[in-house]
């Protein structure tokens, strides 16, 4: 996947490192020439740009990008302004930004981007696995390789049971449980999903079901992505 990240703070610049780690194409910009510097021998391009203004927005290959991701901390009017652009002049395919408060989360949400990361909740390591994985909810770092992950069941698996999908045989993954959303309490409010323990073959899958997978992160993706 192509990524384009703008603004290469300590959270932007790790999120370029880890996306670049598994094996994406990722532009960084920012209008500090130092930070572009530090990281031009470690992603795909570095572009040394003001990316407030329109004309040095347009410079980059922006129809191109699989994702955009405005990664800017300290400037709220900066981060405010560009996504706006991105959002509504050059409609970019997905568009992710970073929120610092509440009220900048809030401007955000109205301005309509896909997706709000809030970098003091969530790494930047696991973001660029949600960012990778379709469907991607939540992981637990085992080893280097290894992770307990949580996705949602992709739709083509919706009504098929667990015997019919050799998980460990064709994907080296091993499905731990599922989250369930079992019904409503009295009081008619959605209950949280709820681990289903040890999963008999039989079970079949339905649609909200959260998989909770150990394995690669790799060979998950091959799973989510069919």
């Amino acid at each position: 996947m192509k990524f384009i990240i703008i603004g290469l703070g300590n959270f932007g610049a790790a999120l370029s490192k880890n996306l670049t780690n598994l094996g994406h194409e990722v532009i960084g910009v920012d209008v500090d020439f130092n930070k572009v510097e530090a990281l031009k021998n470690d992603i795909y391009s570095t572009i040394c740009i003001d990316p407030k203004d329109t004309n040095a927005l347009r410079s980059l290959p922006l129809k191109d990008a699989d994702v955009v991701i405005v990664a800017i901390g300290e400037d709220f009017g900066a981060s405010v302004m560009i996504t706006a652009q991105l959002k509504h002049h050059f409609k970019v395919k997905r568009l992710v930004s970073r929120s610092i408060s509440p009220l900048h989360k809030m401007v955000l949400e109205a301005i309509g981007v896909d997706e709000i990361i809030s970098p003091e909740k969530e790494s930047a390591d696991r973001f660029a696995k949600k960012l990778e994985l379709r469907g991607f909810i939540d992981s637990f770092e085992l080893s280097d390789e290894y992770n307990i992950i949580e996705v949602r069941i992709p739709e083509r698996y919706i009504g098929v049971s667990l015997k019919e999908i050799n998980l460990r045989k064709d994907y080296n993954i091993i499905l731990i449980t599922i989250m369930r959303q079992e019904g409503r309490r009295e009081d008619s409010e959605i209950t949280r999903p709820r681990a289903m323990g040890v999963i008999p073959p039989e079970t079949v899958f339905k649609k909200g079901d959260i998989l909770v997978l150990y394995g690669m992160t790799s060979d998950v993706k091959r799973f989510l992505e069919g």
